[in-house]
């Protein structure tokens, strides 16, 4: 009986798995052994890429990229017509809202990684990774040409070239400085987990410096003075866990400190966490304030030296601040690699990749870009109000009907989002609203023929609810999900579109556009209270809302080994502080 249900697991793994090349089977002839080897149902060409049994080739998909979009995309791709390859500088995942817990001890870096091959192994999809960085996309030739991490490839080279069917861009985005001088020199940045690994370590090399004999009171406050520039939620979250971590931990630790560590967030704006409702902006200051927080508004950085960072207010005073350990965090830039491929294809005066409502990127009909390093160019509604309005107008009479222009809401809804924002936005109940001043005397709708300008005159104001979307992890996961169906379903869609009407074309669209949808923020602002921001408008601020936040936090792991990691690293910290060690 066991023999059997070893037998049946070993047959369905290889059933799981087609793309195994050789079975080894095993029997007993008269007490002897017999080994022998057969072929699988995968064979592979001679470019290397998988072939099914059915005889046609796998499309190769190339992944460019292991942060929230690209891991989000691998995750999610369950189609097994597709071999993929990943590329990546990094071989893990990482858990970036957690980097700020992960500078001051709170939660352990490994606790936050997940190897990107432990998420590919898992997949009913051949997938391979490969340690490296692109360092230019040829769309021409359907080329990525790739640097080793690790110095040289298989056949001895440090740079090769890997063909694909399909490129997904996933690389992120890099700290944007702005070219402001010294601050790629003398300023720490937040990214990555080696980032958040680097500035642990400094702060606790400062509170070693600082407790040094015959160091001079000035000279002390100077290397306990931390800076934050930058009053998004990244910053602001550093800057209270750093807060959290002095006096809970530290201070106590470091007597010679005590009374000398002083914290700066150095904001341009006029307020910190502007993307945040009011309420919560506004909490988060006075909170600070009664910390000892010293948060600087309208304080525009100018120039960082190796020991004082220079600001300038909107007045035009400027002031010199000296500082012991700088952390940036003031937003995201464009990679090399991305700069170059957007010169390729004329997208040279942009700051991100432009894509289509499908996230392929423009110019393009096999590249997809997604997350940070791209951004959804979404159609505007006066561009093709000419295009709308003869596909609405079925009888071709020249005039349209509210009747007509109704059976297409559907449509136009789908394909041009910003219309349902701006009939929300006004308090409309539907498009008719728009047209009420083509009512007859008698209040009657059915009947009533618009021409082309009054058409043109009701929308005239929808594009003006056209939004760039945010550049976070929720937003990057999102599209991942997405880019994944889409890639599962493509055949099914192929002969049975699902999208709305083309309005520049004949047919519908393969698949509906991507639809971003906002699950809520989170801000912790130290002390064990976390400030929520969640669809409806509804804000929550305190220690309620911290636990929301552990809860939330917890189960968005990327698996249940760093879910078990997380919680049991905030147990550790209740329980017996944080950890001070700078390794």
């Amino acid at each position: 009986m066991r023999n059997f249900s070893i037998f049946e697991k070993f047959s369905k793994a290889f059933q799981d798995h087609p793309s195994l090349t050789r079975i080894l089977v095993v029997s007993t002839i008269s007490g002897g052994g017999l080994i022998a080897y057969s072929e699988a149902n995968a064979s592979y060409g001679a470019n290397g890429a998988a072939v099914v049994e059915t005889g046609t080739r796998k499309k190769k998909v190339v992944l460019l990229g292991t942060g929230w979009a690209g891991t989000s995309f691998l995750k999610n791709l369950n189609n097994s017509q597709y071999e993929v390859q990943i590329i990546s500088p990094r071989n893990y995942f990482a858990f970036t809202p957690l980097l700020p817990s992960v500078t001051c001890g709170t939660v352990e870096a490994r606790s936050v990684v997940e190897p990107i091959r432990n998420i590919g192994r898992k997949k009913n999809v051949d997938t391979s990774y490969l340690e490296a960085e692109c360092f230019k996309i040829d769309p021409a030739s359907k080329k990525v040409y790739c640097r080793s991490k690790q110095g040289l490839s298989s056949n001895g080279k440090k740079e090769f070239s890997v063909d694909y069917d399909y490129l997904v861009i996933a690389t992120g985005a890099q700290s944007n400085t702005f070219n402001i001088p010294g601050v790629e020199e003398n300023c720490h940045f937040l990214k990555e987990v080696e980032d958040a690994q680097r500035i642990r370590k400094t702060v606790i090399d400062s509170f070693e410096k600082a407790s040094l004999p015959e160091l001079s009171d000035e000279e002390r406050k100077r290397i306990l003075h931390f800076v934050v520039v930058g009053g998004g939620p990244t910053g602001v979250e550093f800057a209270a866990e750093l807060h959290d971590f002095v006096t809970e931990d530290l201070v106590s630790l470091y007597p010679r400190a005590k009374g000398s560590v002083r914290i700066t967030l150095l904001e341009a704006a006029d307020h910190i966490l502007t993307m945040f409702d009011k309420r919560i902006t506004e909490f988060a200051e006075e909170k600070f304030s009664r910390d000892g927080i010293d948060v600087k508004l309208g304080s525009m950085v100018t120039k960082v030296n190796e020991k004082d960072i220079s600001a300038k207010t909107k007045g035009g005073e400027v002031s010199s601040i000296p500082y012991g350990m700088i952390v940036w965090s003031t937003g995201i830039g464009t990679r090399p690699v991305i700069k170059d491929f957007m010169k390729q294809i004329g997208q040279g005066n942009r700051r991100a990749l432009a894509t289509d409502e499908w996230l392929r990127v423009e110019g393009t009909d096999n590249i997809y870009a997604l997350g940070d390093c791209a951004t959804i160019n979404q159609r505007k509604v006066m561009e093709d109000v000419s295009a709308i309005f003869s596909k609405a107008d079925k009888d071709k009479s020249g005039t349209l009907t509210l009747k007509e222009f109704q059976e297409a809401m559907d449509d136009i809804c789908v394909r041009y989002p910003q219309v349902e924002l701006y009939l929300k936005s006004k308090r409309m109940r539907g498009i008719a609203d728009l047209l009420k001043e083509a009512e007859t005397d008698d209040g009657s709708k059915k009947n009533i023929e618009l021409k082309i300008e009054e058409f043109k005159s009701a929308l005239s104001q929808v594009d003006s609810q056209v939004k760039f979307l945010p550049a976070t992890a929720q937003v990057a996961a999102q599209q991942g999900a997405y880019l994944a169906t889409c890639f599962d379903r493509m055949e099914e869609c192929e002969k049975s579109p699902e999208g709305p009407i083309r309005m520049r074309g004949e047919g519908r669209h393969r698949f509906r556009p991507f639809r971003y949808r906002h699950l809520g923020q989170f801000a912790p602002l130290g002390g064990e209270q976390t400030a929520a921001q969640l669809p409806g408008d509804w804000v929550s601020i305190g220690h309620s809302s911290q636990w929301l936040w552990y809860s939330v936090y917890a189960s968005k792991q990327v698996s249940w080994r760093t879910r078990v990691l997380v919680v049991s690293d905030w147990m550790r910290r209740f329980i017996f502080g944080r950890d001070s060690s700078s390794i």
